[in-house]
């Protein structure tokens, strides 16, 4: 209804889209990326190729499985393009001097002292995430960051739902199995003091 609203005019459509998916789709852009200020630039790509597209677009179709696929296919060309990189070394490459542009978004959010402890789980999860194999990396991010279905998932990797289910159902033992390990290690560290 949006895009209709817009292709007929209505600026406020397009703005009320943007709104909508601007925040999961940067999310999802910066942790393919790794690099802050090209999110920024591929995430303005992506609407921009929205604002053109939309003419062309089939109105039955999601337009949020649309857009992943469109940024998820922009991510791949940057990487292409700055030079070959695996996924798995987008966080791993960083020092522990140099954070990475998800560690330095700002957070408008008070952060008492149970913050702290649920901020090192995010983290351990986050490295956990970064440790998968990327086909797997890839639907977790999409199912957990994005909120998108398994249909939508589909769409946005060109894989059928049942391989994005699949995927997502191999990934949750290791998972299960990395968060052990910093549970394992953060009671060690208790017990030490």
């Amino acid at each position: 209804m949006l895009v209709t609203r817009t292709i007929a005019g209505d600026q406020q459509s397009f703005e009320v889209l943007v709104q909508r998916y601007n925040t999961p789709l940067f999310n999802f852009i910066c942790h393919l990326l790794g690099d802050y200020d090209l999110a920024c630039d591929v995430s303005q790509q992506v609407f921009l190729q929205l604002y053109i597209s939309m003419p062309t677009l089939r109105t039955g179709e999601p337009l949020k499985a649309w857009l992943f696929q469109v940024a998820r296919n922009r991510c791949l060309d940057e990487l292409r393009r700055k030079r070959s990189i695996h996924f798995s070394e987008l966080e791993a490459n960083h020092d522990d001097d140099d954070l990475s542009p998800l560690d330095i978004m700002p957070d408008n959010q008070p952060l008492p002292d149970e913050m702290a402890e649920r901020s090192d789980l995010q983290q351990a999860l986050r490295s956990a995430i970064d440790a998968l194999p990327p086909k797997f990396r890839s639907v977790v991010l999409l199912r957990y960051a994005s909120q998108l279905s398994f249909s939508e998932i589909g769409k946005t990797l060109s894989m059928p739902e049942a391989t994005a289910k699949t995927y997502f159902q191999r990934a949750r033992p290791l998972l299960r199995a990395a968060m052990a390990k910093h549970w394992k290690s953060e009671q060690a560290e208790g017990t030490v003091f």
